[in-house]
């Protein structure tokens, strides 16, 4: 049986209980199948630029392989490039972009380096799967040192049109390396046709209409949509946890007949953090009777603060939540409660079960599995209500949430409003719907299904 090589900026560590769905889908898949989780180790090392040791641990069948990065590496490969270039220019943020060409040189020569570690630990008969945008060209660089095994990837984030894909420096460049995929996976319908399209109309790649295959350079690539999913099961037990229990009992008492409006991201530019709490002072503002009654939890844990941006909206959201609690608090009562540190997963599931309403309002979005987590641990007597961003990947699917325009706060409002005041059918018959589609769409569903696609699209082209 073919092994498993998953290769991702981070890796898991298969001997601790995963923390997240992605961690969960992909321990689950090597463990069947047996293989390599390799990624950057964590470490910084003051080695020569490409010598970094490569630190191997077997546990079981799996072995993880964790490469040592200088300081200039990371500079310039994960601070630089990936999250000062890629990042943005992925989430639409082309005025965030701050390109650099010794950062585009050190993202280059990290994944030439990740290919010729990787190269001595492939077999002829393993299955690679290559995870995220700190890595989209390994594919080529592991074909340039002779590897010839299926190569799948899968892009986490939002796939832009080809107007904003251009203004990447090198572009075309970064779009030739992913036809030496066999197989790439994106969240969307339309992240997969943005591509695709790029191809298209830059490049001169050839496709049929409907048909997910592209060629170009003389490589077929098949680009396809994989929406992401969570591992149901695991998030909706944690809250019968004795941590979780103990929350809900503690907010239910100290709140009752107070609704809670609940958002959990990253503290990052692209979750729409700052317009979300203008939605709800635009509610307190229109709608009077929420005041002293509905409370938005904004969970925010803090993430690349070396990077610039970061931090004027960590700034900008502590002066707009200190507006709308001097503006509307009351002596008992705190309109925003503002967290930026990170709250474990079974509180989270806890604060989520008791929430009226789940407000995800990214202003771009991959996926976004936290409009999932809150579905999936919605009572069915008595559910609360998604609002959820229409530039979120998650949109594409759940079609059955109150989808808003977070750009347009005014009638953001409205709708957070209507979520607030909605009746208890039309509640039940909205969450049925989205519960049968995140269960069905689970994240080791998700992982087996690119899989048994990637195997497919190899044997086919073989």
């Amino acid at each position: 049986m073919s092994r498993l090589i998953v290769v991702s900026n981070r890796m898991g560590d298969p001997s601790k209980p995963p923390s997240g769905g992605l961690a969960v889908a992909l321990n689950g898949a090597l463990n069947e199948l047996g293989g390599i989780w390799m990624g950057w180790s964590g470490n910084i090392t003051n080695t020569a630029p490409g010598e970094g040791q490569l630190h191997i641990k077997q546990m079981g069948n799996v072995t993880t392989a964790g490469l040592d990065m200088t300081q200039a590496e990371y500079d310039g490969y994960y601070l630089g490039f990936s999250n000062s270039v890629l990042w943005p220019a992925f989430h639409h943020r082309q005025d965030l972009i701050n390109s650099d060409k010794q950062a585009e040189q050190e993202y280059r020569r990290v994944n030439l380096n990740f290919a010729k570690r990787l190269q001595q630990l492939v077999q002829p008969d393993d299955v690679i799967w290559i995870h995220d945008y700190h890595l989209i060209p390994l594919a080529q660089e592991l074909r340039a040192v002779g590897v010839e095994n299926p190569i799948g990837f899968f892009l986490h984030i939002p796939m832009p049109p080809s107007q904003i894909f251009s203004v990447i420096p090198d572009a075309d460049w970064l779009m030739r390396t992913f036809f030496y995929y066999d197989l790439i996976g994106f969240q969307t319908e339309a992240d997969a046709m943005n591509f695709r399209l790029y191809a298209e109309r830059k490049l001169g790649a050839e496709r049929v209409e409907d048909d997910p295959k592209v060629t170009a350079f003389g490589r077929t690539v098949e680009a396809r949509a994989f929406p992401i999913g969570i591992d149901v099961d695991q998030f909706r037990s944690l809250v019968n946890e004795p941590d979780a229990r103990e929350l809900r009992d503690r907010l239910h008492t100290k709140s009752a007949g107070r609704q809670w409006i609940t958002g959990v991201e990253r503290l990052d530019y692209s979750k729409g953090l700052p317009e979300r709490m203008k939605i709800f002072r635009e509610l307190l503002h229109k709608y009077p009777d929420n005041i002293a009654r509905s409370t938005l939890v904004q969970i925010a844990p803090p993430t690349r603060e070396a990077v610039e941006a970061y931090a004027d909206i960590r700034e900008e959201l502590e002066q707009l939540s200190g507006a709308v609690n001097g503006e509307f608090a009351t002596i008992d009562w705190t309109p925003i409660r503002y967290i930026h540190r990170s709250v474990s997963r079974t509180r989270l599931a806890a604060l989520f079960s008791i929430s009226r309403v789940g407000l995800v309002t990214p202003l771009r979005d991959g996926m976004n599995l936290v409009a999932k987590e809150y579905v999936a641990v919605q009572p069915d007597d008595d559910p609360g209500v998604l609002v959820l961003s229409e530039f979120a990947g998650a949109a594409e699917e759940l079609t059955e949430a109150l989808q808003v325009n977070p750009y347009n706060i005014d009638q953001s409002a409205d709708v957070l409003q209507r979520a607030l005041t909605m009746p208890l059918e039309e509640r039940r018959e909205r969450h049925g719907a989205l519960k049968a589609k995140v269960e069905k769409g689970n994240v080791v569903a998700w992982s087996k299904d690119f899989l048994a696609a990637l195997k497919k699209v190899k044997k086919i082209s073989s």
